[in-house]
């Protein structure tokens, strides 16, 4: 490589590292008039890595097809650029492109695909990948070895994330602490426990790894004494526990350990708050929101994307959409969880009119493109009298046909909701035949309940039939037949209902609800 294009590197690795976006983009600039940037690979592969740390993929993206003749760390900084951005289907993607090319793949290049198919719980081609590394002599790489257990472990295949982890023969603490979690995330607490006191010395991410394990498995008494007598908690192992009592519905015990926290004087980090907040949501408990809003500001972290979109979905769901609003218009770097939480808040407030119009807004970022969640919210927001119907129609076939978002169960069922307040259920009904959803109970469920508000007794008697026939909750049908022939007047077909409810002993369950007050 000649002086000035390793000066060139240089000055684009500064750049990386101080995040001088406008400045990399001139060393860019300069790079295609000098013609060092189809010349050199170091210098187009580092200017891929600086668009990458800056989250412009598309730029990295559009560089990459531009270089002649990539190498394979070209190739490996975009598939652990996208990887390291929860980009995991584009890294698969683009593993997937490296590997039919002439180029091969090593073992960066793996394990980068191992990290996404374990994030993904791609379990059948986590193994074909396993399968390929042990071809090429990979497996016995420790750290190739140790992204294996990780990936088995998050696929919920623990036995085989166990005989990798034997099989190694220098273990290091990242085999140890991988196996570990793996254990314990997958209920294995035991053998967890087992390979902690076999490690020949445990750090905080072995207590850590069990303890998060333990909290998920909803032992969260279990997981607040092994807390108590680890000798030296962080912040991870009490954010793990605080997980453990949101999960759990346990949000003043949460809250609590986050008291604790602040007297211990540990780092409360973004994910702290993140997770409090989210609790919080949880409760649409105002005042606590406020509280740790106002802690947020005194540890310097509101303006984080991360605690920003939890304090945008908090508002939101404690009905406070203007302070969400404000709370958005300061975020500096969004990112699509919070246009999803602002999206949300506009229509679960209902305001569909802001809803949809941020939605157009999104969809004009370069870089921030919807996913199957903002589609989810926009058809929500469609269900407001004032929108009509066919918008909702159409954002539904652009999610399919212009996005490429397979539809889910959820949306399925939003569609459904909709279809069923302007009186379409027949097309409703279609539609989960065209979706290939007809085999599933909760979106006849949804049918059914849609069928309630419109009183259509034919497609409601189908959707019944479905459910019953799919998820043998006859209690739930016949107390919504049961209404519905009352309404008709059809008391002859109440009384048969009533009849079948008396001898099956179903009873109508009485509803509940409660509100937070002040103390």
């Amino acid at each position: 490589m000649t002086k000035n294009a390793l000066a060139l590197v240089d000055l684009i690795r500064t750049a990386t590292d101080l995040c001088f976006h406008k400045f990399g983009q001139q060393i860019h600039s300069y790079a295609i008039r000098s013609g060092y940037f189809h010349a050199n690979i170091y210098v187009s592969t580092t200017l891929i890595k600086f668009y990458v740390k800056m989250h412009l993929f598309t730029h990295a993206h559009n560089l990459f097809v531009e270089i002649p003749q990539p190498n394979v760390v070209s190739w490996n900084t975009l598939i652990s650029g996208y990887v390291h951005a929860g980009q995991f289907k584009k890294a698969l993607s683009l593993f997937t492109k490296l590997e039919r090319s002439q180029i091969c793949a090593d073992a960066f290049s793996f394990t980068s695909a191992m990290v996404a198919c374990a994030q993904l719980s791609l379990l059948k081609l986590g193994s074909s990948i396993h399968s390929k590394t042990v071809k090429l002599g990979m497996d016995n790489n420790t750290v190739v070895a140790n992204c294996l257990i990780d990936m088995y472990g998050k696929c919920g295949s623990v036995e085989r994330a166990v005989r990798i982890f034997s099989d190694i023969a220098d273990k290091d603490v990242i085999s140890w602490n991988s196996v570990i979690a793996a254990c314990a995330n997958n209920g294995n607490i035991g053998l967890g426990f087992k390979f902690l006191q076999l490690m020949p010395n445990p750090d905080v991410v072995s207590y850590n790894g069990l303890i998060n394990g333990i909290a998920q498995a909803g032992k969260i008494e279990d997981a607040v004494r092994i807390l108590s007598t680890m000798p030296c908690p962080n912040s991870s192992s009490w954010n793990s526990v605080i997980t453990g009592f949101v999960n759990r519905s346990r949000v003043p015990e949460a809250l609590e350990m986050f008291g604790k926290m602040h007297l211990k004087n540990l780092q409360i980090d973004e994910f702290t708050f993140s997770i409090i907040l989210n609790g919080i949501a949880s409760l649409s408990a105002l005042t606590w929101g406020m509280l740790i809003h106002c802690c947020t500001i005194k540890y310097g972290l509101d303006s984080s994307i991360v605690v920003g979109s939890s304090l945008i979905d908090m508002y939101s769901k404690c009905g406070q959409v203007n302070d969400a609003e404000s709370i958005f218009n300061v975020l500096s770097n969004r990112n699509l969880v919070s246009w999803n939480a602002m999206i949300y808040g506009y229509a679960r407030n209902g305001d569909s009119a802001q809803a949809i119009s941020l939605f157009e807004l999104l969809k004009m970022e370069r870089d921030t493109k919807p996913d199957g969640i903002t589609f989810l919210n926009v058809i929500s927001a469609c269900s407001h009298s004032q929108i009509p119907f066919e918008m909702g129609i159409q954002y539904f076939d652009a999610m399919i046909n212009e996005y490429g978002i397979a539809p889910s169960i959820k949306h399925c069922c939003s569609m459904i909701r909709l279809m069923g307040q302007k009186g379409e259920l027949s097309r409703a009904q279609k539609m989960i035949h065209e979706l290939g959803f007809e085999s599933c109970g909760v979106v006849w469920r949804s049918l059914l309940a849609a069928c309630g508000t419109q009183e259509d007794l034919h497609v409601a008697e189908i959707a019944a039939a479905k459910v019953i026939g799919l998820e043998r909750d006859e209690d739930y049908v016949y107390v919504m037949l049961s209404n519905m022939y009352a309404s008709f007047g059809r008391w002859e077909d109440v009384n048969v209902i009533r009849s079948l409810m008396s001898k099956k002993r179903v009873r109508k369950e009485a509803g509940s609800s409660w509100i937070e007050v002040n103390r």
